[in-house]
């Protein structure tokens, strides 16, 4: 019998800015300082956020900036909630095109620099101020198309979070295949958590009201099929040059906000902009998304570890791209599993990724081309979610509650997005044999 075991999640630890002596570093170890080795880290992952006019509450750029929340910086990294990233270090895959996760040596010398008085050092060895990306730049060049809400959403100075959806007509007259699809904020940047895009087929679109402002938005079969997701620091999506994304004509976008309110009243507005394939041509490869999802969901009151599973059957070979598990409030952990196929009727299972969840941070794991899953015909992707329905989740808003399946936070889901193309058997073998060839060494005289 084989048993899956949910992630454990790390200790939440609560923010604090308790002051600290100055002090020294450990007797016959090198001293860390912020200078020579935590700006680099903080430059590398996490002024994207943590800057002036950005979404993080506190500007971490330098040594006046982060000291006094030393000691929470290393609270959040050393239990892995920030930078957020939770895929499971353990388990499976590791390597992903968009992994913002600090390493164990990173870690490492951010708690010793706080355990050692948090110094300084020499201002000579602080590196360049990193210069950070124009966010109103498309990074695949001039879009074929862009897309704006008819008016701005205003979101105001005070309130709690909001999930409005807004289903924006682009005006396609043709079936056109995606090359690329960028997300930029045009206003209100510094209120935006993240946005989430969705294909709505003309035939999907008559039940739409055109605005839905709730906790998750109108119906799935409303919201259409995923498409991209923005957050703070993403750029473009861009497909290989023979893989695309087909979207048909009549096609209407849903773009779904995630806002919180700042302290000031701000107009919120985005562009999303469509490179496309040229006319006429068909990639070899048209990107999938698609949703695993267990509707029928009863999660009794004051339980933990309740296991949800979803299931989808590849019919072709194919090259998995991505992986975003969905859950609410009482989502705790979440799995991918291939089943892959056998005539010999024992089961051969491997686990792809587990991650930790967290409803504030709807993250899509995407992988790096060279170590994005292949899956031979027939394999079964299969999704584990775990819920915690207890007063020891502190995101439970009424562990006393009966849960079944819903659009508002309160309300759970159960599912993930799957991006991934299908395949030709001999494609499969062949991507498969370049896997396993040691690489090529190349020697000079």
């Amino acid at each position: 019998m084989r048993f899956i075991l949910p992630v454990s999640l790390a200790l939440v630890l609560t923010i604090a800015t308790v002051p600290m002596r100055a002090g020294q570093s450990a007797t016959g170890q090198a001293q860390v300082t912020f200078a020579k080795d935590v700006a680099p880290i903080l430059q590398k992952n996490c002024q994207a956020c943590h800057r002036p006019g950005s979404i993080a509450p506190m500007s971490l750029l330098t040594y006046e900036d982060a000291r006094p929340w030393a000691r929470s910086i290393k609270q959040k990294v050393a239990a892995r909630e920030m930078p957020p990233w939770f895929i499971d270090k353990n388990v499976g895959v590791q390597h992903f095109s968009n992994d913002v996760s600090l390493t164990d040596t990173e870690i490492a010398a951010i708690v010793k620099w706080v355990d050692t008085g948090a110094p300084q050092g020499n201002p000579a060895d602080m590196p360049p101020a990193r210069e950070f990306p124009d966010l109103n730049r498309w990074q695949f060049g001039e879009p074929g198309l862009v897309v704006s809400l008819p008016k701005d959403l205003v979101v105001d100075a005070s309130g709690p979070d909001r999930w409005p959806d807004f289903l924006v007509d682009p005006g396609l007259k043709e079936d056109r295949y995606i090359k690329g699809v960028q997300i930029i904020p045009t206003k209100g940047f510094a209120v935006i958590h993240h946005i989430r895009t969705s294909l709505v087929a003309p035939t999907d679109e008559s039940r739409h009201t055109g605005q839905v402002d709730g906790p998750d938005g109108p119906p799935k079969d409303e919201q259409g099929v995923f498409l991209n997701e923005y957050a703070i620091g993403k750029g473009a999506d861009v497909f290989a040059e023979d893989a695309g994304r087909l979207i048909k004509a009549g096609t209407k976008i849903n773009v779904s906000f995630h806002v919180h309110s700042n302290g000031t009243q701000t107009p919120t507005n985005v562009a999303l902009g469509l490179k496309f394939h040229p006319k006429g041509y068909v990639p070899k490869h048209v990107v999938v998304s698609a949703q695993v999802r267990y509707p029928e969901i009863d999660i009794r009151p004051n339980t933990a570890n309740v296991r949800l599973d979803g299931y989808l059957i590849l019919p072709k070979a194919a090259r998995l791209l991505s992986y975003q598990p969905h859950m609410h409030d009482r989502g705790k952990s979440a799995c991918i599993e291939a089943i892959y196929p056998t005539k010999t009727g024992v089961l051969n299972a491997q686990m792809l990724n587990c991650a930790r969840f967290f409803f504030n941070w709807h993250l899509n794991y995407v992988y790096r081309d060279d170590a994005a899953p292949l899956l031979p015909a027939g394999t079964v992707l299969h999704t584990l979610q775990w819920y915690d329905n207890t007063a020891a989740n502190k995101f439970n808003p009424d562990p006393d509650a009966q849960i079944t399946y819903g659009q508002r936070t309160i309300d759970e889901m159960a599912g993930a997005w799957l991006s991934y193309y299908l395949m030709s058997d001999d494609e499969y073998k062949r991507e498969v044999e370049q896997r396993r060839a040691p690489p090529t060494v190349i020697s000079s005289r």
